[in-house]
């Protein structure tokens, strides 16, 4: 047990018998506790295995390198088709968690595995990414744009890409675009 993660525990108002059970079984693996992003997060030999996190409707464990992983029970999810690497188990009451208690045990042990083989999740490129036609013509029109665009790391070039093909109207990503083209001007992410 990390100290300076009892915070977490401590304040938990929903999810806390869970909180509490996941994090028993976590530590009954012997890797690391930390606190990372303000959530429990188990590591080895310095790498991020999985952590534990809760929302309104669940509480999860979220295995960085979850893609990778056999997920012989078919419990693994992808939160959404842009999560490239990490997966979850997603849990809703604290039974659920006691009948899967070995198999959450085993998948623990087999993200370890995976750790320790080195393997990489093949992350798709910028390239790959939907470049929506708005954003295009404004990059055609506007030298300094593109370039200032291209300039980015490939992290902030595919935060845009994702925020302006994400809205469904024209309109939408136009006014997304409009809003942004300064931020990317000054070199800045979507989120900076």
């Amino acid at each position: 047990m990390n100290p300076k993660v009892d915070f977490f525990f401590d304040k938990a108002t929903q999810w806390k018998e869970e909180f509490e059970k996941l994090r028993t079984i976590a530590l009954s693996t012997e890797l690391v506790e930390d606190l990372k992003w303000g959530c429990p997060c188990y590591t080895y030999e310095g790498k991020n295995i999985f952590l534990i996190h809760g929302f309104k409707e669940y509480c999860a464990l979220l295995f960085f390198k979850g893609a990778l992983m056999k997920d012989p029970d078919q419990i693994l999810i992808q939160q959404s088709e842009n999560v490239q690497a990490a997966r979850q188990i997603r849990f809703t009451d604290i039974l659920q968690i006691n009948d899967l208690e070995k198999e959450l045990r085993a998948y623990m042990f087999e993200a370890v595995e995976i750790e320790e083989s080195g393997a990489k999740v093949e992350m798709k490129k910028t390239k790959d990414f939907e470049m929506v036609e708005e954003f295009q013509q404004r990059l055609d029109e506007n030298l300094a744009l593109k370039e200032a665009f291209e300039g980015l790391t490939q992290g902030r070039q595919r935060a845009y890409l994702l925020h302006f093909s994400s809205a469904k109207q024209s309109k939408t990503r136009e006014a997304r675009i409009e809003k942004c083209i300064l931020q990317i001007l000054d070199g800045k992410g979507l989120n900076d």
